[in-house]
């Protein structure tokens, strides 16, 4: 399955967005479809030898939307590129002539052709073969300059010209309308007599309706036209018909509502405006993200230090880094050492030291000494972009809870419509009844006119049934609160993939652990080393360094790490194999060798009894000890130690104060699993537990716990961490882990997971409120417009409130503390 994100404009509440995946979760070639309304981004999962972006996009366009463009991922160095960039201080074309001439004798380029009237070069060249930066260089040469194509910065962000859009659309509204209501006030209130009242006002309501209304009517034609029928029917409905029957009073000796529907689409353009710009607040955080990337690297090319755009650079690249300048991308230290600012990948202030041979993040800032950095990741595999896709992804998805209110909110706008219908007659058909509760209304209601014909009073009413009704609230609630809480989570080092860890976070009853690189530092050191009579502690060593030395595990990094101390030579060995659960083996110099625990001394029959209080004393420190053999001959005992992280007995101490209980999984034999457990606070232990046993472990605590959640750090957790109601990892462990997860943590610190659960908690509640008062404001508003009691205009302004009150709610999220307690005292 192919998976891809859309952007579409067009739609206006979430009738628009559930149309577009009803649609298209009706192919069979599509596994998923969800609209984040508040991000107007379609995620998609589909099979592309079935069906292609191309159909997806013209379906959508069927439905009266507008998909924009969707560039698929490809490898730029295995087709030609095509630039066309300014070039400067030609002053013939015999200018031109020279720089063409010049660049298509380059290796790698195509084609160069000028425009001199534009003063443009379009250069088709290989990047594989040649760099911008070369080709600008060579121009440079010839006495020319090349403009380079202006900075994603300089470039006009879509968002941010639709709201300019808007606002404009608003403020001309706004002035019409304005311009109609002191007319409205000096002739009706103040009985000044204007001639061409009707005229004039229906002269200034035709450009507001018409014109700055057309993208609404034009929405609302197509919802129809689709059998789905949104927010933009209720306000076209609201707005033409008053004004048509302001019309007829040219004719008729009937009212007219010109000024109202004018007012009604005013206020629709004024409340789309706020939640447009109260959404971009919300969406910030991704902004931000993007904003952090440096747009330039330093790179030594052909022995000379050139400055390219971060677009063209390439895995292998040496980066120059100087203090104060960000890391372009993702590498490895080859020369230099410095401190480096990882606050925007971490969220800690305090910076960190690097040096040669440590990996550096893209967007990081160098503090202090000269960086030359290797290129390991360019792209969407860099951190940044990762992270990115990350939150999208959270924006994109959908809570539990979501499905419910999508679900009511398709009916919503019929049943809003049918009222209309029901409330219309009513008024026609029982006229006393209706007029006996505007009489008691209007004794508070200045609004309220008992005095006014039938129909007039059908008409208002039904209007202000219309307008009234908001939709967009309930649509807004879930996905506004995601895009403020996953933008808080990247701002802390805390990446949420779905939504639906949020909503099963507030049912968490269990947290299980895995030891090695989650409770413990994950980088285990030799504590002691115990040779048999007549075994040296260099023979000992030498047979376990020998072993341990193509192996990855962390044990055989600390024994590695000692050998090299002793400066202790290992030997090659033969045959080696690594026997799951129970240690390594090999031949060494014609004899077999071997290295774990109790198992593996009596699968070969070595005896080691005489040494088990010993090992019994070690394992109650906490320590593995593993045993190292020749044959059947026991050469001694090497104790290993991972140190417990600072913080776990803190976390975990927090964690049971906020009523989750906690367990710890590992291979590790029971006495130190025990030790370990004692040390940091944990509830339950499970001990000696091979890697493919990790999952049946969870099975058996989801059980009894029922939500239960997996932290992990390493290739063997993901099958576990996939198994758990929600899957954490520790950002610091492997890609494998973090792409199991539904949380991951970039930094190693078990406070993120307190963290987390406050912001997943905080993010529910403000989901939970945002439908309370999506539904109360409907459940009141609707009832009382029914009566008669709610002029259109106070209805057409409410609506525009009650959506702004729904994204300001979720704003307030920001406000929340997610910081442990134990590091509030800190």
């Amino acid at each position: 399955m192919e998976k891809t994100e859309i952007k579409i404009n067009g739609m206006s509440c979430t009738s628009c967005s559930a149309a577009i995946e009803k649609k298209l979760s009706k192919w069979d070639s599509v596994e998923t479809a969800n609209i984040n309304f508040a991000t107007e981004k379609l995620h998609i999962s589909y099979d592309e030898t079935r069906v292609s972006l191309e159909e997806i996009a013209e379906a959508i366009e069927d439905l009266g939307y507008q998909p924009m463009e969707t560039e698929k991922e490809t490898d730029d160095n295995e087709k030609p590129v095509r630039k066309t960039v300014k070039v400067s201080g030609m002053t013939c074309t015999a200018c031109s002539a020279a720089i063409e001439k010049g660049l298509n004798k380059m290796k790698g380029i195509e084609e160069a052709t000028i425009n001199f009237a534009a003063e443009k070069l379009t250069v088709t060249f290989w990047p594989g073969e040649v760099r911008m930066a070369e080709i600008s260089r060579k121009v440079s040469d010839l006495g020319y300059e090349l403009q380079m194509d202006e900075s994603p910065d300089e470039k006009v962000d879509e968002d941010e010209a639709m709201m300019h859009r808007s606002w404009k659309r608003m403020i001309q509204s706004a002035v019409l309308s304005g311009t109609i209501m002191l007319l409205m006030i000096f002739h009706m209130v103040l009985g000044v007599d204007i001639p061409y009242y009707l005229v004039i006002v229906n002269l200034l309501a035709l450009p507001n309706i018409f014109w700055l209304g057309r993208s609404v009517h034009k929405a609302s034609f197509n919802a129809l036209k689709n059998g789905s029928p949104n927010m933009d029917v209720l306000v076209s409905l609201g707005s033409l018909p008053p004004y048509l029957i302001g019309l007829s009073a040219f004719f008729f000796p009937l009212q007219a509502f010109t000024e109202m529907a004018s007012s009604i689409m005013t206020f629709h353009l004024i409340g789309k405006y706020l939640e447009s710009r109260a959404k971009g607040r919300a969406s910030q955080a991704i902004r931000k993200l993007v904003q952090m990337g440096a747009k330039t690297a330093k790179i030594i090319l052909k022995g000379e230090e050139v400055e390219v755009s971060v677009d063209e650079l390439q895995p292998g690249d040496v980066m120059v880094v100087r203090p104060g300048e960000k890391v372009p991308t993702d590498g490895e230290i080859i020369e230099g050492s410095s401190t480096l600012d990882e606050s925007m990948a971490t969220g800690e202030s305090m910076p960190v030291k690097r040096e040669k041979g440590d990996p550096v993040i893209g967007a990081t800032i160098n503090k202090q000494g000269l960086l030359k950095v290797k290129v390991t990741k360019v792209g969407d595999e860099t951190f940044l972009s990762q992270v990115i896709q990350l939150v999208e992804a959270c924006q994109g998805s959908k809570v539990p809870i979501q499905e419910f209110a999508d679900r009511i909110t398709g009916y919503f706008v019929p049943a809003i419509l049918v009222i209309t219908a029901l409330v219309f007659t009513s008024n026609i058909l029982f006229p006393d009844f209706h007029q006996g509760i505007l009489k008691w209304g209007a004794e508070f209601l200045p609004w309220v006119n008992p005095d006014a014909g039938t129909l007039s009073i059908a008409f208002v009413t039904a209007t202000a049934v219309l307008v009234i009704a908001c939709p967009c609230a309930l649509g807004l609630g879930t996905p506004t609160a995601l895009m403020v809480g996953s933008g808080m989570g990247a701002e802390n080092g805390i990446l949420i993939r779905n939504g639906e860890a949020v909503q099963t976070f507030k049912d968490l009853k269990m947290i299980i652990f895995d030891k090695t690189g989650t409770l413990t530092h994950g980088k285990p050191a030799v504590t002691d080393t115990i040779a048999e009579a007549g075994v040296d502690e260099h023979t000992l060593m030498n047979v376990a360094g020998s072993l341990e030395k193509g192996s990855e595990h962390p044990l055989a990094h600390a024994i590695m790490e000692e050998v090299q101390k002793k400066n202790i030579k290992p030997d090659e060995i033969q045959g080696f194999n690594a026997v799951t659960g129970f240690g390594i083996e090999g031949i060494l110099d014609g004899r077999q060798v071997f290295m774990g625990n109790r198992k593996l001394m009596e699968k070969y029959g070595v005896k080691y009894q005489h040494l088990d209080e010993e090992i019994r004393k070690l394992e109650e420190e906490a320590k593995t000890v593993m045993m190292v053999a020749r044959e059947d001959q026991l050469l001694g005992l090497i104790a290993v130690a991972d140190p417990v992280k600072e913080d776990s007995s803190r976390a975990v101490k927090e964690l049971q104060e906020m009523g989750i209980q906690t367990a710890m999984v590992t291979g590790d034999n029971q006495r130190t699993a025990n030790a370990i457990a004692e040390k940091i606070g944990i509830d339950y232990v499970i001990a000696e537990v091979l890697p493919e046993g990790k999952v049946d472990e969870v099975k058996k605590l989801q059980k009894e716990f029922e939500t239960v959640a997996m932290v992990g750090d390493g290739i063997n957790d993901a099958p576990a961490l996939k198994q758990a109601n929600i899957g954490i990892a520790i950002g610091t462990g492997t890609d494998v882990a973090i792409e199991a997860a539904d949380v991951t943590l970039v930094k190693g610190d078990l406070g993120g997971i307190i963290s987390s659960i406050l912001l997943s908690r905080g993010t529910f509640r403000k989901i939970k409120e945002n439908y309370f008062w999506a539904w109360f404001y409907n459940a009141i508003a609707i009832p009382v417009a029914m009566m008669g009691l709610l002029h259109p205009m106070i209805g057409a302004a409410a609506m525009s409130v009650s959506s702004l009150n729904v994204v300001y709610n979720s704003l307030r999220l920001k406000k929340t503390d997610i910081k442990p307690s134990f590091k509030q005292a800190q």
